[in-house]
């Protein structure tokens, strides 16, 4: 098991996530991991720094290893721009960049560049067709893609990464980790009641995913009392109290901080420590 420290691109500007990732490998964090966002879940957070120009920086300052979020459905990257990002990367820090996690993405990143956001069952199809592209480019191979949405025509990398990242998927729910454990290489999830945890790794485990990496993203509030962690993490986080079903449909932060204005700081409790 590794720990690592999650580099949050919402709370913090890039310049001092540069700080703070060479500071956490100092005190012992054995691994990196950063999301792919546009904007933050919350005006009060104020920050969104893009995550693929951090990257290089962030991995040519310290010399741990690294894990990203990535979105493939075609709305800010196409599949092949991603993969070209990717690989760069890799080749540039070898096995470093260690795993970079799919996901379906959410309405409050990737409907600004006005595609549209389509429902679940059409998102899905997307991360999966723009997952066999990037996994195609990165081994070297020639893809073309007739899917309406990620078109791709004999598009090719150059420079390749001597052994390139696996491609985990992100899932929130049971359906999900079921699903990518079809296909992915391992499995990313964040913080649930250890009975619900439970259910989607069995799900992932069952359907193909037994003997994969599994990732837990945890969020927890440290402070010197436990009243001043539980307020910066009311300040902070409320978002993690919104219903799952709207976390992949609000479109801007203010939204965001409607669905959750009349969290409690004790309600904070249940989802973060």
């Amino acid at each position: 098991m590794l720990i690592g420290y999650h580099a949050s691109h919402e709370q913090f500007a890039p310049s001092q996530l540069l700080d703070y990732v060479q500071a956490a490998e100092r005190a012992g964090f054995q691994a990196i991991m950063t999301s792919d966002h546009l904007a933050p879940w919350s005006q009060r957070q104020g920050n969104s720094g893009n995550n693929w120009a951090w990257l290089g920086a962030a991995m040519a300052k310290t010399s741990l290893p690294f894990g990203s979020l990535a979105i493939p459905g075609g709305w800010r990257y196409h599949p092949v721009v991603l993969a070209h990002l990717v690989a760069t990367l890799s080749e540039m820090f070898p096995e470093r960049l260690r795993w970079i996690a799919l996901g379906s993405g959410e309405a409050l990143n990737e409907s600004a560049v006005g595609r549209g956001w389509p429902d679940k069952t059409k998102r899905n199809e997307r991360l999966e067709a723009g997952s066999e592209i990037i996994r195609a480019l990165l081994a070297g191979e020639t893809a073309t893609s007739n899917h309406p949405q990620l078109k791709t025509e004999q598009a090719k990398l150059w420079s390749l990464p001597n052994k390139p990242p696996l491609l985990l998927g992100a899932a929130l729910t049971e359906e999900t980790a079921t699903w990518l454990g079809k296909w992915a290489d391992g499995l990313v999830t964040v913080r649930k009641p250890a009975n619900e945890l439970k259910r989607v790794v069995e799900a992932f485990r069952a359907s193909g995913g037994g003997g994969k990496p599994l990732a837990l993203q945890l969020q927890v509030s440290w402070a010197p009392t436990a009243d001043e962690a539980r307020m910066a993490a009311w300040h902070e986080w409320r978002n993690a109290a919104v219903k799952p079903d709207l976390l992949a449909e609000l479109k801007t932060p203010a939204e965001f901080d409607a669905a959750s204005c009349d969290v409690t700081p004790e309600e904070i409790d249940e989802s973060s420590p």
